[in-house]
């Protein structure tokens, strides 16, 4: 034998169609005191078609609304009843209270809460919302709490829609061209309505979420290129900069070290950290690999930037890090220092051979000279 579960709306639906009787807890209405509030039975299940819909205000009194005068008793209270609605005209502390209809064994429970703008109620209020999506037009839609079939019979005629944002503007009739994320915020929307000469208003809050516009293209890593060797000195500090471009807000780039995944922790000795800069066209991101001193264990592993995208297949460059090769020193400083002591001896060289030349060539002069007065000399004693 198989035992099947149900679950408890299942039960009462059961329970609905055996007995007749309807009955959930009391639907909880705030609304501003001086608005109009519209309460519909239309949802109420019910066997008995003979039977006549009551509408019950619950006080002391427990008042029947139902057979109140229409002209006089109905009037003089604010309240209006055509088919499943109750219409009360202009909400006011005297409202406030438990409502419900029934009609047979099957009832509906209405809990009214009457606020002034000033009240903490005021935040109960229930909000609509509404998407929209950037940059494409888009339309505020207010809320309608009863179809213009039932105000017709009730000589209820609609007398426009009023829209309001706090700390900003609307544009006509709630119509956005071109649609923003700054238009993203509260909208307040006034349904008015004439009713013999009074004008009767019904408030709506409506909250817009504005989706960002699709980004279209194909998210790939930009830079580096995939077997590209790093050159670096050990014990220093490298950055290796993993640039991509995204196209979707699940796209991620992060790093492998071998088949692990590096972390994002900065206390580790190596890590990476991730940047991300939106655009409307797409979504730029960063994954820097951090070595805060370059082992020799660093040297051995192959290093991965990975793209994972929701939208399309995965792509990878894999790099690695080699140690630069050491400069050549001091041989080289030996060289030049020992060219530099042949370069200085040959100059002393040539400026010592140079100094004797001149010697040489001085000594000859006077010499001549010397020569040359001893024989104008003995010319003269001759």
């Amino acid at each position: 034998m198989t035992v099947k579960m149900i679950d408890a709306t299942q039960l009462l639906g059961i329970l609905t169609l055996l007995t007749g009787v309807y009955s959930l807890g009391p639907q909880v209405l705030h609304v501003q005191a001086g608005e109009m509030v519209v309460l519909q039975c239309n949802d109420i299940r019910y066997n008995d078609r003979d039977a006549k819909l009551l509408w019950t205000l619950h006080t002391t009194r427990g008042e029947n609304l139902t057979d109140l005068s229409p002209s006089a008793e109905q009037s003089q209270m604010g309240v209006l009843i055509h088919g499943l609605d109750l219409v009360i005209l202009r909400a006011s502390a005297n409202h406030d209270g438990n409502y419900s209809c029934s009609h047979g064994n099957a009832s509906r429970q209405f809990r009214l809460e009457v606020y002034t703008p000033e009240s903490k109620e005021h935040d109960k209020r229930i909000t609509y919302p509404s998407t929209c999506q950037e940059p494409k037009a888009c339309t505020l839609l207010c809320p309608s709490a009863i179809d213009h079939t039932s105000l017709m019979a009730l000589n209820i005629t609609s007398n426009g829609v009023m829209w309001e944002k706090e700390g900003g503007s609307v544009p006509k009739n709630g119509y956005f061209a071109s649609v923003d994320m700054k238009d993203e915020g509260f909208y307040t929307c006034t349904r008015s309505y004439l009713y013999h000469g009074q004008i009767l208003n019904m408030t709506f809050t409506v909250q817009l979420f504005v989706l960002p516009q699709k980004r279209t293209g194909t998210s790939r890593i930009l830079a580096p290129h995939h077997n590209d060797v790093f050159r670096v000195d050990l014990d220093s500090e490298v950055v290796i900069d993993c640039e991509a471009v995204g196209y979707s807000n699940f796209d991620e780039v992060f790093w492998l070290s071998g088949e692990s995944f590096v972390e994002t922790n900065s206390s580790l000795p190596v890590y990476y950290s991730l940047t991300q800069e939106e655009s409307t066209d797409d979504i730029k991101m960063k994954a820097s690999l951090v070595f805060k001193k370059v082992s020799k264990e660093d040297l051995s592993q192959p290093y991965t930037c990975k793209l994972e995208s929701a939208l399309q297949s995965s792509n990878f460059v894999t790099i690695t890090l080699t140690q630069k090769a050491r400069p050549v020193i001091l041989p080289l400083v030996l060289c030049f220092a020992g060219i530099m002591v042949v370069i200085i001896l040959s100059v002393a060289v040539y400026m010592k051979r140079k100094q004797n030349r001149r010697s040489t060539s001085l000594h000859m002069e006077q010499g001549s000279i010397i020569r040359g007065l001893s024989a104008s000399s003995r010319g003269t004693s001759a």
